[in-house]
C-alpha cells in the first residue's frame, strides 16, 4: 500500500506554488509505502530512529521473520535478548517492550488516536518512551495518512526546501510560511520535498553554506 493522493491535491499545490508545481511535473507521481497497522508502525519507527533506511529494513525483516505477526502480545512474550538479536539496541528494545505492555494493560488506547487532532496525536504518542514529535509525525504520515503534515524536525524536508527555493537556511518563520502555503495538503508537498532532497531532479543543488573544514 502507498500513501494515497491524486489530481485534486496536485492541482491545488500547483496553483499555490509555482516552483513546487514545476517540480511535481518533472517528478511525476511519488509512491511511498505505508503500514496500515498502527501498532507495528510505532514499532517500525522506533526501530528506524538514528539508523539508515536499509538498516531499518534489515532489522524489521529479522523481527518479522522471528515473530511472524508483530503485535502487543508477540512483542510482550519475546524476551529482551531475542529482540536485541534482531539488530536493535537494548534501549529501543525497552521502548518497544514498554509500548507493548501499555497496550496490553490498556494504559494506552491506540485506536483513540484516529479520532484526535494532529496536535493531540503528537501529544499522546510523545507520552510513550522513545517517541518524539518527529517520530509521531512520521507515524501520522506513513500509517494514519494524515493529509497535512510538514515536519520541521525533518532534515530532508529542510534540504528539499533549500534546493527548491534556493535558500541557504530555513528558520521556523520561513518554514511556517511554506507549510501554510501547502495546507491542507502538506503531506503531499512533503513527499515531493523528500523526492527533491533525494536527487529526483538532476541539476538541483543544496544552497546551504558549506561548513569550513579546519586544517590540522
Amino acid at each position: 500500500m502507498h500513501f494515497v493522493y491524486g489530481q485534486k491535491e496536485i492541482e491545488y499545490l500547483k496553483t499555490r506554488d509555482k516552483l513546487l508545481g514545476e517540480a511535481i511535473d518533472k517528478i511525476g507521481n511519488v509512491y511511498r509505502e505505508i503500514d496500515s497497522d498502527l501498532f507495528s508502525s510505532v514499532v517500525h519507527h522506533i526501530i528506524g530512529q538514528q539508523i539508515s533506511t536499509s538498516a531499518q529494513a534489515t532489522v524489521w525483516k529479522r523481527l518479522s521473520d522471528k515473530l511472524t505477526i508483530i503485535n502487543a502480545d508477540t512483542i510482550y512474550l519475546c524476551d529482551r535478548e531475542e529482540l536485541q538479536s534482531c539488530g536493535m539496541t537494548f534501549k529501543k528494545v525497552d521502548y518497544i517492550k514498554d509500548f507493548a505492555e501499555k497496550i496490553r494493560n490498556q494504559q494506552f488506547n491506540i485506536d483513540a488516536l484516529y479520532h484526535m487532532s494532529n496536535e493531540d496525536v503528537i501529544k499522546q504518542l510523545s507520552s510513550l518512551k522513545g517517541i518524539g514529535v518527529w517520530t509521531a509525525e512520521m507515524i501520522m504520515i506513513f500509517c494514519m495518512q494524515r493529509p497535512d503534515i510538514v515536519s520541521f524536525g525533518d532534515l530532508a524536508i529542510h534540504r528539499g526546501m533549500r534546493m527548491l527555493y534556493h535558500h541557504r537556511g530555513i528558520d521556523k518563520k520561513l518554514f511556517a510560511k511554506y507549510a501554510r502555503r501547502y495546507s491542507p495538503y502538506g503531506t503531499v508537498a512533503s513527499l515531493y520535498l523528500w523526492a527533491i532532497a533525494g536527487g529526483a531532479i538532476p541539476g538541483m543543488r543544496d544552497y546551504a553554506p558549506k561548513k569550513d573544514v579546519k586544517k590540522k
